[in-house]
């Protein structure tokens, strides 16, 4: 393999057609790792969150052919994964299955012997559980006499999908089944105009978007989070993910206000729930329960095989069928 070390976009823009059939070959294909999705997200920096860091991209090749891709980027001598930490829930290195142990080896090798900038650590976070990388790295790394480590970062709850809404709803508690059909109904038969729709207009976007942010903004945390570079990011994330064709942008709304919205990825055949906001005016509906129903119906119909929650371990997750999945966290310190 040919290991070639790229410090700006500019050198991989040429390789996106590349990069995203990799990412859809390669041993985790998440949408937080497609190339429209990360170079947005180092536009800003993570939204902010890595205002000194350093790209550091490492592709490998053979035959003029793209083969591994270790999305990196450099801060305080740690070498991370682009799309650390804060906004994007599965991460990885992308190459293909076949060549994933060659590729983790031959990379550690390289980091060890030709990149230029001093660094002491691999600090990799948002790693699935059942990601081979966790295994290959830690035996690439005992070969160099490094240190790893390897601990749950964070639940990443998910719902697999039957393909039927009522079949769906009979998988889960009774009590909590009955309270989703409950709620959906009353909704339903509340006289308030209650309707929800899935945004297909770009020519709207911007909008829908500012209205979308101004429900995050209800919650004192999600407004904190905010700042006015993390919206740009959030915006700019959305119309590539739209122009991708995998955005799920709904809303649900009540008297012709808009009480609820969900900001999902509609990506390899999952549903990826990535955030949501509400008016707590609208409280009384159950709007959150009421729109994620109708997302969870919607996900069956169209035969989706999953509905992932992505990380965090919120109550509701499990209510509606969350099963347990984790991400992970591996540390390698360089001796």
């Amino acid at each position: 393999m040919q290991f070639k070390l790229h410090t700006s976009f500019d050198t991989l823009e040429p390789l996106a057609p590349a990069w995203n059939e990799l990412v859809v070959a390669g041993v985790t294909n998440a949408p937080f790792l497609r190339y429209e999705y990360l170079s947005t997200w180092w536009s800003t920096r993570g939204g902010g969150e890595w205002p000194e860091a350093e790209l550091a991209v490492v592709t490998a090749s053979e035959n003029d052919l793209l083969i591994g891709i270790a999305p990196l980027f450099l801060v305080d001598a740690r070498l991370l994964l682009l799309g650390s930490i804060e906004i994007s829930d599965y991460l990885d290195l992308i190459v293909r299955p076949e060549h994933h142990a060659g590729f983790v080896s031959g990379l550690l090798e390289w980091l060890d012997r030709t990149y230029p900038q001093p660094w002491s650590l691999l600090d990799w976070v948002n790693l699935p559980e059942n990601s081979p990388t966790l295994t290959a790295l830690k035996a690439a790394s005992v070969k160099c006499g490094w240190i790893t480590a390897e601990e749950i970062y964070q639940p990443s709850p998910f719902i697999p999908l039957p393909g039927d809404f009522d079949t769906y709803l009979n998988s889960i508690d009774k009590k909590q089944r009955h309270e989703i059909r409950r709620k959906m109904r009353r909704a339903a038969e509340s006289g308030r105009g209650v309707r929800w729709y899935i945004v297909a207009d770009e020519s709207q976007l911007d909008a829908e978007m500012d209205a979308f942010l101004a429900l995050m903004a209800h919650d004192p945390e999600k407004d904190k989070f905010l700042t006015e570079v993390m919206r740009s990011q959030m915006k700019a994330a959305v119309h590539v993910a739209f122009r991708a064709g995998y955005l799920q942008l709904a809303f649900l709304e009540v008297d012709g206000e808009k009480a609820c919205a969900y900001l999902n990825f509609d990506y390899d055949n999952k549903i990826w729930v990535y955030n949501s906001g509400l008016d707590r005016r609208f409280m009384d509906l159950s709007v959150g329960w009421v729109l994620l129903g109708y997302l969870l119906e919607w996900a069956n119909q169209h035969k989706r095989a999953e509905f992932d929650f992505l990380r965090g371990d919120e109550d509701y997750k499990y209510k509606f069928g969350g099963q347990k999945r984790y991400v992970m966290r591996v540390t390698v310190h360089r001796s």
